[in-house]
């Protein structure tokens, strides 16, 4: 009985050492991914989508053109200015 009582503590123990470790891991690394978000500002795709936000946000529409493109970056920097234009 002793014996076990003794292992018990002893997994415990590491349980909470391995959960407390990786709390800290993920807290330490969080600024770093979020700090780094692309730059699309002369992307013309980024400009597209501002202009088009800029006209939907001054003529009252949601997105009225529903732009798709081959390549993810350029979706992704088209939505970018596109929310950015609409002031969202």
């Amino acid at each position: 009985m002793r014996m076990n009582l003794k292992r018990s503590v002893g997994i415990l123990a590491i349980a909470v050492g391995i959960s407390v470790g990786s709390a800290e891991v993920q807290a330490l690394a969080a600024p770093f991914f979020q700090s780094q978000a692309p730059d699309y500002s002369k992307n013309k795709t980024y400009q597209q989508g501002m202009r088009e936000g800029k006209d939907d946000q001054a003529h009252n529409r949601d997105h009225s053109k529903k732009r798709h493109f081959k390549k993810d970056e350029d979706q992704q920097a088209y939505e970018a200015g596109y929310q950015k234009g609409h002031g969202n």
